[in-house]
């Protein structure tokens, strides 16, 4: 494979971030009061630009500039980036970091006291935010490129998880995001086809284990696809907790044909809108591919240029 699917899944995601960081932790009652989202907006919740990443992409960005680097997965160098991040606002799009998730926050600076990458991430039950399936696109690529065994690349997707978000329910979600990753890129038909065949992967991959069963279940209303996508919107949550997110997102882009309308329709659900429109845009991204993307969103990220060039990974 010669098409280097990087630029379309994280560019995806940086979008999905800006798009909906303006209306983040609006309710869904009230952006639709106000007006939904159409374009690309500024200021709004944190005041900020039009195009303004937060730290879904942030994070996103830190994890891609270690593969670009190290060529490999370093989880003391990613620990290290987030650091960088956290502390002195480095992979933002104006050097400053804001919008940083609790559990997070926590784990980053938990790893600045123990430098142990293993116990830093969150083990409890309320370590179930969307906070690594947010970053976790750059290691699910990896994984792809490498053409890593399922049970090898599960286990550096749980990894990569597990350095904020270390509860199996967390790690679950973003297993089950690695397949749909895969399957868009190898699969064929529809996208809401291609990631049906994802949710079957991950489903028969992780069943197969009984300690996981009970945290798979979770996810049980993402099986059957066709069936899901019938589900009235006051139905789809689009909260932080990361069955929330993933639900609202790939309910979105199942509901719409385009790349455009997709996190649209993620963004104006409300509520933790950057995040879901970031987890989407990352497999639409892929989909659909930049081509595909508004020029005029492209034109008015920051930094777009230096992302691009961090797409530029040994593959």
């Amino acid at each position: 494979m010669n098409k280097n699917y990087y630029i379309d899944a994280i560019m995806g995601v940086v979008i999905g971030d800006a798009l909906g960081c303006p209306v983040q932790f609006m309710r869904r009652e009230d952006i639709k009061e106000r007006g939904p989202v159409t374009d690309m907006e500024g200021y709004g919740t944190y005041n900020m630009p039009a195009g303004t990443w937060t730290d879904d992409s942030s994070m996103t960005l830190a994890t891609l500039a270690s593969i670009h680097d190290f060529g490999t997965i370093n989880l003391e160098d990613i620990m290290d980036r987030f650091l960088d991040w956290y502390k002195n606002g480095a992979y933002t799009p104006y050097g400053k970091a804001f919008d940083m998730g609790i559990t997070c926050s926590v784990a980053i600076e938990k790893y600045e006291r123990t430098r142990d990458v293993y116990t830093c991430g969150g083990l409890d039950e309320r370590s179930n935010g969307n906070g690594s399936l947010m970053r976790i696109m750059p290691a699910c690529l990896y994984a792809y490129y490498k053409k890593i065994d399922d049970k090898s690349a599960i286990k550096i997707i749980h990894e990569i998880s597990g350095l904020t978000h270390n509860h199996l329910r967390s790690k679950i979600g973003c297993g089950l995001y690695y397949f749909c990753v895969c399957e868009i890129l190898d699969g064929k038909g529809s996208l809401t086809d291609r990631l049906q065949k994802g949710i079957d992967r991950g489903f028969n991959f992780y069943e197969k284990d009984i300690n996981n069963r009970t945290d798979l279940n979770y996810y049980s209303r993402l099986k059957d696809l066709s069936e899901f996508a019938l589900i009235p919107e006051n139905e789809i949550k689009s909260s932080g907790y990361i069955v929330d997110s993933l639900e609202a997102a790939i309910w979105s882009i199942i509901n719409t044909d385009t790349f455009k309308s997709g996190l649209l329709k993620a963004v104006n659900l409300g509520d933790d809108s950057d995040t879901v429109a970031a987890i989407a845009g990352g497999l639409a991204g892929l989909y659909y591919g930049l081509k595909k993307m508004p020029a005029s969103w492209i034109e008015i990220i920051p930094r777009a240029e230096w992302i691009m060039d961090l797409c530029s990974v040994h593959i």
